[in-house]
């Protein structure tokens, strides 16, 4: 199977430009062409008109995407299940939002490996956007995140929130903080904007960061302010690393639990799902 066929067409499809494609999939606009050609000649049809306008799909191109898109999940599934590790009947792929897998992880893992115990995981920390592509290709089964991606291929389920809480090791009140000094969390859109909103003056900071573990190392070393997870803001607290601003909002972050629509009725996914909402709750 030329899996390359079927990748440059669902990327076509998305950048709807043969020069856009040529660049992000690093191959030229001539290779594109030639695989379009190729897979139009298999299947009998013509996929894309092209004209100043732009490229379009046709109507036969529409009515093959979404077989195209089952078809790569199926044979990134189909590479990553006849390499299975021995010893094992399974393997599954599961992303982790990056600012979990710290705290998170270890418990995790271990529920899941005694709720499946004869299944194999490769563990990846990750960010929202990335996780949901590699759902979509069939490179990941499961994920936990921050942003849920709508796509008709992809399915969500809430299962609970992580709190933020601000720290200092300058002040315990908001009027004390130095914007200067300030490292705003951009965690996720969602959060970003949310802080943003109840923050104003420390929006401008001179440092942003995406991850609570970064947070906590910059404060840190060279002083300041700013969120990081609730359970690390209470361990840093408690060593006296640092100080709570005790005025400062408490912010929180919705975490999904996200597969392909096709897995969200199998019972090893539905073990996942609940494994992660009651350490949540």
């Amino acid at each position: 199977m030329q899996i390359e066929l079927i990748e440059t067409f669902l990327d076509l499809v998305e950048t709807r430009s043969f020069h856009r494609t040529a660049e992000r999939l690093s191959v030229t606009q001539s290779t594109v062409s030639a695989r379009l050609a190729a897979l139009e000649t298999a299947l009998g049809a013509r996929l894309f008109t092209r004209s100043r306008a732009g490229t379009e799909p046709t109507t036969e191109g529409t009515r093959f995407e979404p077989h195209a898109r089952m078809l790569r999940h199926e044979w990134h599934q189909a590479r990553r299940r006849i390499q299975v590790p021995q010893r094992a009947a399974h393997l599954v792929r599961v992303g982790i939002q990056n600012d979990l897998s710290a705290l998170y992880l270890g418990g995790w893992v271990a529920d899941f490996r005694r709720a499946a115990p004869d299944t194999a995981f490769y563990i990846e920390p990750d960010y929202s956007n990335q996780m949901c592509m590699d759902l979509l290709h069939g490179t990941l089964d499961f994920a936990v995140m921050f942003s849920p991606k709508p796509h008709p291929d992809l399915h969500f389920d809430s299962v609970g929130e992580v709190g933020y809480a601000m720290i200092s090791t300058e002040t315990d009140r908001m009027e004390g903080l130095r914007p200067e000094t300030f490292v705003f969390g951009h965690f996720s859109p969602a959060f970003e904007e949310m802080h943003r909103q109840l923050t104003p003056d420390l929006a401008q900071a001179p440092v942003s960061v995406g991850q609570s573990a970064s947070v906590v190392s910059l404060i840190l070393a060279s002083g300041g302010a700013g969120y990081v997870l609730e359970k690390t803001a209470a361990e840093l607290v408690t060593q006296g690393r640092a100080r709570r601003v005790e005025d400062a909002p408490a912010l929180r972050q919705p975490i999904y639990a996200a597969m392909h629509l096709r897995d969200r009725i199998t019972p090893l996914h539905r073990r996942l799902t609940r494994i992660v909402g009651r350490a949540l709750a």
